[in-house]
C-alpha cells in the first residue's frame, strides 16, 4: 500500500488533526517523506474530501464546493434526536469529564470521534487542551448543557459519586489491561 493511502486511512480513523511528526513516527518514515506523500494525497482527493494543513497538523475535511450539502446535513443532525451512542458518550463526559477521546473509546469499545464532533457542534461538550499530553484534548460538559440540565455543577447529577467511582474503576482496569498487554513477555 502506498504511503499516501496509509496516511489517508490514519486521518480517516483519527477523525481529528494529526501532527506530521506523529504520522512519521506511526509509519516509521521521515517527515519529508510524509510531506511528499501529503502532496500526492492532496492531488488525489479531488472529489468529496480535501486535505487541510494548518501549521504542523493535517486533517481530512470536506471541500468548500460541497458546503451547502454538508450544512444541510449538520442542520438535520442538530434538529434530530440524539441516538444511544451520543447519549452514552455524553453521559461519560458528564460523569467522568474532563476525559480524553482515548478514554471514551476505551469505555465504549468503539471510536467516538464522530459522536464527539456531533456533541461539539451541538454545543454540549467543550474540547480543551490536555496539559498532561499535548497530542490529545480533554472533553468536558459545557455550561449551556449544565444550565439545560438545571444544575450548576456535575456533582449534582443523580448518583454522581457512585457512577463516577464505577466509571473510574472500569477505566483504571482498562488502562491496566492495556499496560499489561504492552509489557514484554518473558
Amino acid at each position: 500500500m502506498n504511503l499516501d493511502s496509509k496516511i489517508e486511512a490514519i486521518l480517516f480513523y483519527e477523525n481529528e488533526p494529526v501532527k506530521v511528526k506523529r504520522l512519521a513516527k506511526i509509519l516509521n518514515v521521515s517527515e519529508e517523506e510524509i510531506g511528499s506523500a501529503l502532496e500526492v494525497l492532496r492531488s488525489r482527493l479531488i472529489h468529496g474530501v480535501a486535505l487541510m494543513t494548518k501549521d504542523d497538523e493535517v486533517v481530512l475535511v470536506t471541500p468548500p464546493e460541497v458546503a451547502e450539502v454538508i450544512e444541510g446535513l449538520v442542520k438535520d443532525s442538530l434538529n434530530s434526536e440524539m441516538g444511544k451512542a451520543a447519549l452514552d458518550t455524553l453521559t461519560i463526559v458528564l460523569y467522568y469529564g474532563p476525559i480524553t477521546k482515548v478514554e471514551i473509546d476505551n469505555i465504549r469499545g468503539v471510536n467516538s470521534g464522530f459522536i464527539l464532533r456531533n456533541l461539539l457542534i451541538r454545543g454540549l461538550v467543550n474540547r480543551i487542551p490536555n496539559d498532561k499530553d499535548q497530542r490529545s484534548f480533554l472533553y468536558k460538559p459545557t455550561f449551556e448543557l449544565l444550565a439545560y440540565l438545571g444544575i450548576k455543577d456535575v456533582a449534582k447529577l443523580p448518583e454522581y459519586d457512585q457512577i463516577k467511582r464505577s466509571l473510574g474503576a472500569g477505566l483504571s482496569e482498562l488502562n491496566k489491561s492495556e499496560t499489561d498487554n504492552t509489557e514484554p513477555q518473558n
